[in-house]
């Protein structure tokens, strides 16, 4: 069995992230137990403070809220917080196909 991997220490400023247990939205850290469904809402954790924001998102899945939390970092631009990598940026601004199905499928 191996260890653990070790996370490595943050060098950028962080938000947090996970999926909300009750409809699986994607939903983002803004405080002490309050999870926010925009990036735009969520704290920004200095590199210094990413441990910290780091508990309070497993607490929020301890208290069976929020299921797969972990820190992305961010860009602070014109003020607001921006995912510096594609997974995060694809969660932040929503499906990168629509999310209606096409009518060709349908009718198969």
């Amino acid at each position: 069995m191996s260890a653990p991997a070790k996370a490595k220490p943050a060098t950028a400023p962080m938000v947090f992230t996970a999926n909300r247990l009750r409809d699986g939205r994607v939903v983002w850290l803004a405080g002490p137990g309050r999870w926010a469904e925009t990036v735009r809402e969520a704290r920004v954790f200095p590199p210094a403070e990413a441990a910290a924001g780091l508990a309070l998102a497993q607490q929020g899945e301890r208290d069976q809220v929020v299921i797969g939390a972990y820190g992305a970092e961010v860009a602070i631009r014109d003020g607001i917080a921006v995912p510096v990598r594609f997974r995060e940026r694809l969660r932040a601004e929503g499906p990168s196909i629509a999310a209606e199905p096409a009518e060709y499928l349908l009718a198969s």
